[in-house]
């Protein structure tokens, strides 16, 4: 509460009541409030005006005190009820919390609340409001509070195929508003400006503080590679992406399976697929010596296989390869290609390329493999598999979860912004001659086809498991691919996260003197409708979601933990992975080009670096690829643990979100000395990087 023993006009009061209006859009009140409070041997003090004469309270995001004096006196406060009228032009109400200072006992009760108050309705929160539905002395208000959260949140599929996502968003959902010279700005709840989703003002405004105006309207192609160089010398305002050194080299190549912006492809080749025209003899020369069969013995061949992408439909006058990829582990831990085919069935006109060719045909093979690479990446790893899969989650927990729930509480931090993001930004980025229309490949219609395919074959029991991805590509060893530092700092969250949700799981589900742990779970209403809404069909009425644990019938804590644990990896660790990293690998285009003209080389006839220039996007495109990404790149939240709203208020909760933070640290030094002895340094999984929530 900060300094609350020092607010004026308190000081003979036998209890000063602190009310925090939310900062929500309209959260704030005009109306009439009354307010009185309980103890557990039901007595109760009179109902009282909260108000302050010639003041105007209950402001957005302003924190009121209130004196009670004359107050009959009542044992430890167990309860508070408050209450509003209609009047004022602007009833509305978001109350976060309440807190009664007694000042008698010098303590302090915590009432958090978190919920928009509506007209005449008496509110109960209970001290520190947390509780599972079953031992709830108030259900019938839980239960009202439910129906109606669902009848606000609804599901909806968007576009065939789809992730389901909110029907319409809820005004609670949106982002802070503050208004700057006429113009909207988006806040956090610490008030630090956020990307505003308007990219049209977003990108003239960069272009303008960059200086950018010529490139922005030259449609010229860039004449060699030196000048698309050059592009950071010119323009010195402009950041220079990583991406541009030692963008050709195949160890830079390689290196992006692992710490790069999708990091999430590589597997162990145990077999050579029977449609990638390669052997023994055709890979001899690079495996140092060695033959096939003892390097796949020796787990140091890897591959990357880009089938799904067949048949999803692209730009006109563009091809969308479908790409098969090996990777030798050398003797000195260095990743690097060895070969690559450009589309799934063989033939004469799809040969096999190698490091072996000529170098710049190898090198625009690489650019293809790349182009690939980026479609997948923006559509599942970035779109499909964090922002639209989590959207249908959030939208249950809402329907499902009371703010009561200690679950609720537990996963909301990780929720924020999510809804409003993808509402406003994903209608700006993929609508028609939005973004992706005019900077990808595939373009609109292709992402949605790919985002629909990849996600029908989506498991939560898999896809949505840190470990069983890891092993389901046969990496999860760390004595297999060295130098995967997505993996390995990775590993280190992931048990942090887990250790988190297992302390939670335990205080609120342990066994005790009144159930067993199986009992309290499964009897928890409201974490079973969840559960069994998240795995319902979406023709149904579900959120869709395949593989959740005991198809959403939990019995036991493990699945509680794999569930929660996978859910919040998902929200921040898995999304700063596919997200933070963006400008650097796509701002300079032969890097990882998300637009490539022309079609790929059907011979190995011996390329110039002229034939790169002309499949490259010209001036004015590849500035809106940097731009978009620019913004995408930009954190505008709290790091991992350090929460924007507080949900939790139980001591015992407390302690273990501190135990958290303090592993967190640990975790952030580790990798920070890790980076010290990296070839390519790799800060993005750093947790004091890491936001809590998808909110970009």
């Amino acid at each position: 509460m900060g300094n609350v023993l020092s607010c004026t006009g308190t000081a003979r009061a036998e209890y000063v009541v602190y009310v925090r209006t939310g900062d929500k859009k309209r959260a704030g009140t005009d109306a009439n409030v009354k307010f009185q409070m309980h103890d557990s041997d039901n007595r109760s003090t009179p109902p009282q005006d909260l108000d302050v004469l010639f003041k105007d309270d209950f402001e957005r995001g302003e924190t009121d005190v209130f004196p009670l004096r004359n107050v009959n006196k009542i044992g430890p406060i167990q309860a508070v009820e408050f209450w509003r009228d209609n009047t004022g032009v602007s009833p509305n109400w978001f109350v976060e919390k309440i807190v009664v200072e007694d000042r008698k006992r010098h303590t302090f009760y915590f009432f958090p609340v978190h919920r928009w108050i509506k007209e005449d309705r008496h509110y109960i929160i209970q001290r520190l409001d947390t509780s599972l539905p079953q031992y709830d002395e108030h259900s019938e208000q839980r239960h009202l509070e439910l129906k109606e959260m669902q009848a606000l949140y609804e599901y909806e599929e968007k576009f065939p195929g789809a992730p389901v996502q909110i029907k319409e968003l809820p005004e609670d959902e949106y982002f802070s508003e503050d208004h700057k010279n006429g113009g909207q700005v988006e806040r956090n709840y610490q008030g630090k400006d956020i990307p505003s989703w308007d990219l049209t003002k977003q990108k003239t405004k960069l272009i303008i503080e960059k200086k950018l105006i010529e490139l922005s309207s030259s449609g010229e192609r860039w004449s060699t590679l030196d000048d698309l160089h050059n592009l950071y010398k010119k323009y010195k305002d402009l950041e220079t992406p990583a991406g541009i050194h030692q963008w050709s080299n195949d160890t830079r190549f390689g290196a992006q399976r692992l710490c790069g912006t999708n990091p999430v492809l590589i597997k162990l080749c145990k077999k050579i697929p029977e449609n990638f025209d390669v052997s023994a003899d055709s890979l001899k020369l690079f495996l140092e010596g060695w033959s096939l069969e003892q390097i796949i013995e020796a787990r140091r061949l890897f591959i990357v296989d880009l089938k799904i992408l067949e048949g999803i439909p692209h730009k006109d006058n563009t091809v969308l390869c479908a790409p098969l990829a090996l990777f030798f582990l050398t003797m000195d831990k260095t990743l690097r290609p060895i070969s690559i085919q450009l589309f799934q069935k063989s033939g004469p006109d799809n040969p096999v390329f190698t490091p072996s060719d000529p170098p710049y045909t190898w090198l625009i093979a690489k650019m293809w493999y790349n182009n690939a690479d980026a479609v997948y990446h923006q559509a599942l790893t970035h779109l499909g598999f964090t922002h639209l899969l989590m959207e249908g989650v959030d939208i249950c927990t809402h329907r499902h979860l009371s703010p009561s729930h200690p679950m609720f509480k537990l996963l909301a931090p990780h929720f924020l912004y999510l809804l409003a993001i993808n509402t406003r930004g994903l209608e700006t980025l993929i609508s028609p001659d939005g973004w992706v229309d005019k900077t990808m490949t595939v373009g609109r219609q292709g992402l949605l086809k790919l985002i629909a395919k990849g996600c029908s074959e989506w498991r939560m029991d898999v896809n949505g498991d840190f470990y069983k991805e890891l092993e389901s590509r046969g990496v999860h060893n760390p004595t297999v691919l060295a130098n995967y530092h997505y993996r390995d700092d990775a590993s280190l969250l992931h048990i942090a996260i887990s250790n988190y949700v297992r302390k939670i799981v335990k205080l609120y589900y342990g066994a005790d003197e009144t159930a067993t742990a199986e009992e309290k779970i499964v009897e928890d209403t409201e974490l079973q409708a969840w559960g069994a809404e998240l795995a319902r069909d979406k023709k149904a009425g579900g959120a869709g979601i395949k593989g959740v644990p005991g198809n959403g019938k939990f019995r036991k804590p493990e699945q509680l933990i794999q569930v929660f644990t996978g859910i919040i990896f998902t929200c921040s660790v898995s999304h700063a992975a596919a997200n933070f990293s963006q400008y650097d690998e796509y701002a300079f285009q032969p890097n990882y080009p998300a637009f490539l003209y022309g079609a790929p080389p059907k011979t190995k006839a011996p390329k110039l670096e002229e034939d790169i220039i002309k499949i490259l996007p010209d001036k004015a495109h590849t500035l809106d690829i940097m731009i978009v990404t620019k913004l995408l790149s930009t954190r505008g939240t709290n790091p991992l643990g350090d929460f924007e709203v507080m949900y939790m208020y139980d001591p015992k909760a407390l302690r273990i979100v501190d135990d958290f933070k303090e592993e967190l640290k640990k975790v952030s030094q580790t990798i920070k000395q890790r980076n010290q002895d990296r070839q390519f340094g790799y800060c993005i999984l750093d947790p004091s990087k890491v936001p809590n929530s998808i909110s970009i």
